[in-house]
This record gives C-alpha cells, structure tokens and sequence, in this order.
C-alpha cells in the first residue's frame, strides 16, 4: 500500500507525573532541571491547550491518560516507542532509559485496534539486553512516501537496530553524524530535521562531516523535497521539531511550538506557508524540562481505518 507522508490521525499520551527524567539528561542537551514545583501542571495546561489547537485544525487526536503507576515522566513523547504504518503493521522499539521501557503498554495497541487494522507487531525491544538502541520516529525521520528512513547516529540510535527496522520495514537507509555546538551528539535526528511530502526542514550545519552532508542532500534533492536550511541556533528553539500533518479534509499543516515559530526568519516562513498551513502552540515547559518538543509529542496512526467514518476518532479516551 502507497503510504502518504501526512495523516489526520494521532495518538497524544495526556502526562500524570510529567518531570525532568534524570535517566534521559545524560545525552539530553535539550533538557533543563527546574525549580518549579508546579511542572505537572503546567505541562498538563500546555498538552491540553495543544490537543485543543489540533482538534480546531480538524486534526483527529485519540488522547489517552497515562496512568499514575508505573512512574513514567516522559510518557507525553510517544513517537520514541511505538509507530504505525499504512500496511498495518506496527513497530515498538527499544529505549535507553529503563523508565521510558515501562510506557509500552499492550492496552494502548488494543485500544487502538478497535478502530484500525494491526496485521503485525514488530517488536524491536529485544536489543535493550544488549544496550543497543532505536527510539522510534524520534530515532527516524521517515519519509514514507519514498520509503527512506534518515536518522543520526547516537547512543540512543544504534546502526544495527537501524538496518534491522530497514529490513523488516524495506526502508532505505541514510544516516549520518549530527551534533550541536558544543560537539555533543544530536540525541534524537527528529530536533535536527522534519521532512514534508515536498520539502525537508534541515540544520545542515550540525552535519561535519562534508560527505555525509552531500549524500543527506543528495537523498533529499533526489527525492524531490525543497531543502529549507535552519541554524543552529533555530535547532535549539526545536525549530527542526517539526510534523506535517493533514486534516481530515486533507489540508496540509506542519505542527511546531510556539518557540519554534519565533526562531523562523520571515523567509523561511514564506516557504513552508508555500506548502502547508502553519501551526503552532505553547510548549514552553515541555520543552525545557521534557527536552523534546511538539513532533516528539504526537505519534501519527498511518493504520488502516476499520471504517470510513469513525465518528468517535475526535474524543477516543482510555483510563
């Protein structure tokens, strides 16, 4: 089946105990320790406030409640441990932080299966015994039309669970090395780059290496995507942490933070309005305290729907 680059379809997990994950800082530039005692809160108001802005889009969200026990700070981010596929099939992946291992939940697969089809389950989690990691469309930046999986190598991204989700997936592979200004290792390829139907959102300047920098370009050239250049100062205001989406009368959007918004040069603005309608919502604590931003929230559903009409898609809650 033709996969399209875009759905209206999505999974958002609401948080419970949302807080700065000291298993995920070590390789985390993004991440901040707070002092603020109201966190949960406040990133609670800012996930809803963002549910809201999506569903006015006429984007489809299932948002389903983390619960209380197991402890689960980043349960907001659930693209790193699961994603679905237009032929039915699902992944689940392997994660570094052993905190972040206990958000994979059999119920939220079986929620989900009362509205789409699961033909298989790839469940990747195995290499986590030998601390190797892929966590998910965080890890991969897919191009599902074109069937290419673009990522930067990690400690959270390993090139023999890379080539493993290739084989299973018949994803092409380009990977790379990215790093910020400090040197350190991007911890997760979707901060440095989005990639739409017909452009790619890129921080070239994060890629040292000039070969690996002229076949990323390449593959993206090649593959008919507009290559639209971001700093790495825009990188650090998750600029890069983008998603296009489309809504359910198949308009074309490309979600990001409010931060994110801000950083873009008027130019850049122009272009990306070219092919999508821009929005954008408040994630000021998420991103500081969680170190991920608005694509890492949303889990897109490319499942097959059971029927056409799913009426109750809009408000699809799960205790």
């Amino acid at each position: 089946m033709k996969e399209l680059q875009s759905t209206s379809n999505i999974l958002m997990i609401r948080p419970v105990n949302f807080a700065y994950n000291e298993q995920t800082a070590g390789n985390n530039a993004f991440q901040n320790r707070t002092q603020n005692q109201d966190v949960q809160d406040a990133a609670l108001s800012e996930f809803d406030e963002f549910v809201k802005i999506l569903k006015e889009n006429e984007v489809n969200v299932m948002v389903i409640n983390d619960t209380p026990s197991p402890h689960t700070p980043d349960s907001v981010f659930p693209n790193n441990w699961i994603s679905f596929h237009a032929d039915g099939s699902i992944f689940l992946y392997p994660m570094q932080a052993e905190n972040r291992r206990l958000e994979r939940k059999q119920e939220i697969i079986d929620h989900l299966k009362k509205d789409y089809l699961v033909n298989t389950v790839y469940d990747l989690s195995y290499f986590e015994k030998n601390n190797r990691f892929l966590e998910g469309t965080g890890s991969l930046v897919l191009d599902r039309e074109n069937k290419i999986a673009y990522a930067c190598i990690s400690p959270r991204t390993d090139q023999k669970v890379l080539n493993e989700f290739c084989l299973k997936s018949a994803y092409s592979l380009v990977y790379f090395n990215s790093v910020d200004g400090n040197g350190m290792a991007i911890y997760h390829t979707n901060v440095m780059m989005c990639i739409g139907s017909e452009f790619s959102v890129v921080c070239l300047d994060s890629v040292a290496d000039k070969n690996e920098k002229e076949k990323l370009q390449k593959s993206l050239t090649d593959s008919g995507k507009e290559i639209i250049e971001i700093s790495l100062d825009q990188m650090n205001q998750f600029a890069g942490n983008m998603l296009q989406l489309s809504t359910k009368n198949k308009e074309q959007l490309l979600v990001m933070s409010n931060n994110a918004y801000k950083s873009l040069l008027q130019q850049q603005i122009s272009r990306l309005e070219h092919y999508c309608k821009l929005v954008y919502a408040p994630l000021d604590t998420i991103e500081s305290t969680g170190g991920g931003s608005a694509r890492c929230m949303i889990a897109e559903i490319h499942l097959p729907e059971m029927n056409t009409e799913q009426p109750n898609a809009m408000n699809n809650t799960i205790m």
